[in-house]
């Protein structure tokens, strides 16, 4: 079986993360393909999009925000993304069991003796009237029939697990502070979610799938796993073991793939590329030395920015009265800092929209 070596994993982590060359492909697209974007800092997507797209308008994602054909809602690790419509519609009920334990895995002991059901359907009942709500609201009208858990149990389980759910504009859109105002998926799109499929070989998994080793592949069980959080896709793996391809990565692990997917040479140039928090292109992964050193795994959970220098993170970033500031987590090469410079500059002028182009590279 063929070794993938951490650079040849690397150069095809940036070639589907749309990271090697930007694409020209719409914005919806891109969404789609990517599996969706990390999305619990509101900002955070629209630069995740033009460092990956050419001649990115922020203004397109928030059309299709306010045109109800992307959303913000809890799927993946129950945490906030962004995604399709179609996607959120085809998946959801694959998430629930997922999402519903991590839920639990936090408020267990407030919910014991909570009949779930019944709590879905009298939240249900409270958002019939089709007002958007926050957690709080939503959890303070049902709180009168459940007293005990309090507020912030009953509220995490409806928003985040018992009721399809999204986050409404203006949340999320660009330059836009808003507060989390939740409504029905069903309501807001027009239709209730897929039901989940009785089918042993689990349809929707295989999808799910086909679409992560499309976007983040090769790629391992433990992988696949780690992006979704959801541990039931063994059937779904094994239903579609012929149509896949199998490699090893240096540590002896079987890595999955499409068979014509992207696998660029392991000597293919990497460019300069700003991400932003909690990008997948580094949180999709278990194994996540393909892009970042060990050393600096914790700044991919703990909310930081970060450039990719020859693929790999080599500094932090953020923005100081307008100004790109890059830190470096090593010492960075002439060459390097002339193309963080100027990629930075870019950056700058997206985000101020051509006020600023100042960046600052802090030395070591």
């Amino acid at each position: 079986m063929t070794v993938l070596d951490t650079r040849a994993l690397n150069r095809a982590t940036l070639a589907r993360q749309l990271l090697l060359d930007r694409a020209d492909m719409p914005v919806l697209d891109a969404v789609a393909h990517l599996c969706g974007l990390q999305a619990q800092e509101p900002q955070e997507p629209f630069v995740g999009l033009w460092s990956r797209l050419r001649a990115f308008d922020p203004a397109a994602l928030s059309d299709l925000l306010t045109g109800r054909r992307v959303v913000r809602t809890h799927l993946m690790r129950r945490t906030v993304h962004l995604l399709t419509a179609e996607d959120v519609l085809a998946w959801r009920a694959r998430h629930d069991p997922m999402l519903l334990q991590r839920v639990l895995g936090v408020y267990r002991r407030e919910l014991d003796g909570v009949d779930l059901d019944e709590l879905a359907e009298a939240g249900r009942a409270v958002l019939a009237d089709g007002e958007p709500r926050s957690m709080g609201e939503l959890a303070r009208a049902v709180a009168e029939r459940w007293p005990e858990p309090g507020t912030r149990a009953l509220g995490e389980v409806l928003v985040a697990a018992l009721i399809p759910m999204v986050q409404l504009p203006p949340r999320g859109l660009w330059r836009t502070k808003a507060g989390v105002r939740n409504a029905m998926v069903s309501s807001w799109l027009g239709r209730d979610v897929d039901p989940a499929s009785s089918d042993d070989s689990d349809p929707v998994g295989q999808a799910l799938v086909r679409r992560y080793l499309a976007a983040f592949g090769p790629a391992a069980s433990a992988d696949l796993r780690a992006w979704c959080g959801v541990a039931g896709l063994p059937a779904a793996v094994a239903a579609m073991r012929e149509e896949l391809v199998s490699f090893r990565d240096e540590r002896g692990r079987e890595l999955l793939d499409l068979p014509g997917a992207p696998r660029p040479g392991a000597d293919i140039p990497a460019p300069v590329r700003f991400l932003p928090a909690f990008d997948n292109a580094i949180l999709g992964y278990h194994d996540r030395g393909r892009i970042i050193d060990d050393v600096h795994r914790g700044l991919s959970v703990a909310g930081e920015r970060v450039v990719l220098v020859d693929g790999r993170v080599a500094a932090k970033w953020t923005v100081v009265d307008g100004t790109v500031v890059v830190t470096p987590l090593r010492e960075l090469a002439r060459a390097d800092r002339t193309a963080i410079a100027k990629q930075g500059q870019e950056l700058a002028s997206f985000l101020s929209d051509k006020d600023s182009d100042r960046v600052e590279i802090v030395s070591r």
